[in-house]
């Protein structure tokens, strides 16, 4: 009898720490299940890099019509009227935008990716997930996935910000633009003969810089926004496949 309560104790012991290895086992069984799984050879890889594909072809045609518009001599007309310069700074922040989108298509194409082929052992916004709602109640998922959701949305607004602010670059042009042209108009002179040219002349440079400004603003607004809603998609379905992924993972 006085061995039977260190026995008891003993297999008490032995009860947890085989319970702790068994989950322990799981854990890395489930790991080593998803890293077998890249490695079957009858099953299809799935297609990579798809945002950034549609990404690249989208400007391929954008920058192949402005190649055709400078072709046709629109370019050099416009650069030649604009005296201010304000389209040339919003093609510079047009670029900007450009760039800046093309580094976040990149990204959520990357991470679309390794989700697509999750491997828990390599460093990826999904395995940083997974780790973060392991263990956790259904109310801390839904908050840590409203977070990240969060973030990544907050990821895309600079460049929709920047496409924005195209529009209000051409809105400043045309302001300038009717600012120089009326600047030239004097009603005093205007039964001057010898006068009348020349105001119809400052007339004309504003109201071409007015309208151009305007136009290269919109367009190229267009254009950026065309790829903003390409980024917005993928980054859409970027969230949606991490909350389903880390759900099947939690729930497994």
């Amino acid at each position: 009898m006085g061995q039977t309560a260190p026995a008891a104790k003993e297999a008490t012991g032995l009860g947890v720490n085989s319970n702790i290895g068994a989950a322990d086992l799981a854990d890395g069984n489930r790991h080593l299940a998803w890293i077998m799984a890249q490695f079957r050879p009858n099953e299809q890889a799935p297609y990579q890099f798809l945002l950034l594909f549609r990404f690249a072809l989208t400007n391929i045609i954008a920058f192949a019509l402005l190649g055709a518009a400078w072709y046709q001599g629109f370019i050099a007309m416009v650069a030649t009227a604009d005296q201010t310069r304000i389209c040339g700074i919003i093609f510079l922040v047009f670029i900007v935008g450009l760039g800046l989108c093309g580094l976040r298509v990149w990204q959520t194409s990357r991470e679309l990716n390794q989700l697509k082929e999750f491997d828990p052992l390599a460093p990826s916004r999904a395995a940083a997930y997974v780790a973060q709602i392991r263990g956790r109640s259904d109310g801390s998922r839904a908050i840590l996935a409203s977070a990240m959701r969060i973030k990544l949305a907050q990821r895309i607004t600079s460049v929709r910000h920047i496409a924005g602010s195209l529009v209000l670059l051409g809105l400043v042009g045309t302001v300038v633009g009717f600012i120089i042209a009326l600047s030239g108009v004097d009603p005093e002179k205007a039964s001057d003969i010898n006068s009348v040219s020349p105001m119809v002349s400052t007339l004309v440079a504003g109201m071409s810089t007015a309208l151009y400004t305007t136009l290269v603003g919109a367009v190229l607004n267009l254009w950026l926004m065309a790829n903003y809603r390409l980024l917005a998609g993928g980054t859409a379905k970027l969230i949606t496949g991490l909350i389903e992924f880390g759900e099947r993972y939690a729930e497994s």
